[in-house]
């Protein structure tokens, strides 16, 4: 049996003195021995923990006993070791990056797109009215993706209401929205609808629900998880690899960073390239003084920062 466990979760609901309750929740975290990343804004929390299972038991404890949260729906791996080395909770303008902030145009809590269980998701997908589409960026989508899925070209998330124009030719279509674990597309979701696309739907949990809930089936390739573990494995029915090595165009699961922390870039690359380039994505990364040490994993820890509290 594993020891420790991953959670994953969001919540959109108000929080009140948002930047004060960043500094406590990082205090009560600590207290617990869970390592992971939260972030806090105003609309809510966003956040994947790392700990003991006794200690994972305890924060989803606390979690749901506070009514703003009561809500809140944990995804939970166990894995072999912690999935962070260390433990960061931060106050932000939203809880995911999207630039969409104006709550009487999008609010996830007044309306977003139908949430499909990922059972319903499997049947609904292939229908010959429905669109898959992936809300991811590039690099999430280039390591793996639904089977017949549009994906967008773009680089983080907040870029998404740039292509609504593109996704026009949708409109009289079933549109089925997904990403990781489901916070993107609340947002997503709400604002096709708030564009004239009528019916607009969201995989419930995202693509870490559908996996343990659904097999994983017709995704291919591998998910990537804002962790140290960087991809995860979610199809047991149907598996392939869709990824190919950034330099050398061989098929390969690995993602990596960039060892070079100026370019930092997110790619899929084999390990041999990544043994020649050193963990870098380019020969000329591999000049950067500030280049990091390369130990197989091309997963590096950010320096946590203290959180900021108005005085």
């Amino acid at each position: 049996m594993k020891k420790y466990q991953t959670l994953l979760y969001y919540c959109y609901s108000y929080i009140a003195e948002a930047e004060q309750f960043a500094a406590d929740h990082l205090k009560f975290c600590k207290s617990l021995g869970l390592v992971g990343r939260i972030i806090v804004a105003d609309e809510g929390l966003n956040g994947t923990v790392s700990g003991t299972a006794e200690a994972c038991k305890a924060y989803m404890e606390a979690v749901h006993a506070d009514e703003r949260f009561a809500k809140t729906e944990f995804k939970i791996d166990d894995v072999e070791e912690p999935s962070f080395l260390k433990m960061h909770c931060r106050y932000k303008s939203e809880i995911v990056h999207s630039g969409l902030r104006d709550t009487s145009i999008i609010n996830p809590n007044e309306k977003t797109g139908k949430h499909l269980e990922p059972v319903d998701f499997m049947k609904m997908k292939d229908d010959e009215d429905v669109i898959i589409l992936d809300v991811r960026s590039n690099y999430e989508h280039n390591l793996g993706k639904f089977k017949n899925a549009v994906t967008l070209d773009i680089e983080n998330f907040r870029d998404f209401p740039e292509q609504i124009n593109q996704l026009a030719q949708y409109k009289d279509k079933k549109i089925l929205t997904y990403c990781t674990g489901g916070i993107k597309c609340e947002k997503a979701s709400a604002l096709l609808l708030h564009h004239g696309f009528n019916d607009v739907y969201q995989l419930h949990g995202g693509i870490i629900k559908y996996g343990k809930e659904a097999g994983g089936k017709d995704f291919e390739g591998k998910c990537y998880v804002f962790d140290n573990r960087i991809a995860v494995d979610v199809n047991e029915v149907n598996p392939t690899i869709v990824s190919v090595c950034y330099n050398c165009g061989k098929t390969t699961p690995k993602m990596i960073n960039c060892a070079n922390p100026e370019c930092n870039e997110h790619i899929t690359q084999c390990d041999d390239c990544g043994n020649e380039l050193q963990g870098c994505c380019s020969t000329a990364c591999t000049t950067n003084p500030r280049k990091r040490p390369y130990d197989g994993t091309g997963y590096y820890v950010k320096v946590p920062q203290p959180v900021a509290v108005k005085g």
